[in-house]
């Protein structure tokens, strides 16, 4: 069994306090924890060391060098783009969060601090970090034959199933690093609210918890769910490559998911359909109730 690496955390923060209290918050929770006192020293950190950090929890207001300026340097650099970053602020009103959105900030969390806020926030994103780089690998780890697939029908019911058909497919693509994070979004979707039903709010809570994990292999199985699957269709044409995946629930209201909304800034989750759509497909269309997506890569 592969073990896990121990995530890096770098905290920024130009008052020595709040530093304490996020490193307080965070000790026993099995991070690497670096620190930097302004946004100078953090970019010299980040760019000295690109692949050491795996999360950024980054102060928006600090002088000289803000959060925002670190930011914009950060999606700019080819290594540090997909590190994902916490803006920490006091500045929270809707212009600024769209600013920050613009500059590539996803999570955002509001000061003073709150201790379970905190921790929930950067479990679940760090969670998602995991899932990132084990996808990372794994997708290397399948031939290059597979450019060769024309069609191809697939079914899965499990998590563990979708990270490993999300690899292997992203794999029959070009660049296919950046197409797996987005095809495993989608394939993780319709089984926790395509399948299973759960919803926004309810995710909310029990990401909150830390059950998010126990939640989806006790709905798994469950008899209402266990013949359940979700269906892949793949098909590669002349000029493009197309995904058609199908499950078999109710469907959900995905028209706000699309894009990144200011009004979720602040939540733990709700990005992954808006980011498999920014940063790896050409094209990404729902239909009917939004049990049925159709992601399109172009070759």
């Amino acid at each position: 069994m592969m073990t896990k690496k121990q995530l890096q955390l770098l905290v920024v923060d130009d008052e020595p306090f709040n530093l304490e209290i996020i490193l307080a918050h965070l000790e026993d929770k099995n991070f690497g924890l670096h620190t930097a006192q302004n946004g100078e020293v953090a970019w010299e950190m980040l760019s000295k060391s690109p692949t050491q950090y795996d999360l950024v929890l980054l102060d928006r207001m600090m002088p000289k060098l803000d959060g925002i300026a670190v930011l914009q340097r950060m999606k700019k650099h080819n290594e540090l783009k997909n590190i994902p970053v916490i803006i920490q602020t006091a500045r929270a009103s809707e212009e600024d969060i769209e600013e920050g959105l613009a500059a590539g900030a996803l999570f955002y969390l509001t000061k003073p601090f709150n201790k379970n806020q905190l921790i929930s926030l950067v479990t679940s994103v760090t969670q998602d970090r995991q899932r990132y780089l084990e996808l990372q690998k794994k997708v290397h780890q399948h031939s290059r034959t597979l450019t060769l697939l024309d069609t191809g029908h697939f079914s899965f019911q499990t998590l563990n199933e979708a990270q490993n058909l999300a690899s292997l497919l992203a794999d029959t693509c070009p660049n296919p690093t950046r197409i797996v994070t987005g095809l495993s979004e989608l394939l993780i979707n319709a089984i926790e609210h395509g399948n299973l039903g759960i919803g926004y709010a309810e995710k909310s809570v029990i990401q909150r918890d830390g059950s998010w994990l126990q939640e989806i292999e006790k709905r798994l199985q469950q008899p209402e769910n266990k013949t359940k699957k979700v269906h892949v269709s793949y098909t590669r044409h002349n000029s493009y490559i197309e995904f058609i995946i199908v499950d078999e629930g109710q469907g959900f209201k995905w028209e706000k998911y699309l894009d990144l909304d200011p009004a979720r800034a602040f939540d733990s989750h709700g990005r992954g359909i808006a980011l498999a759509k920014m940063g790896s497909f050409s094209k990404l269309n729902y239909e009917g109730c939004g049990n049925k997506v159709t992601a399109i890569v172009d070759i």
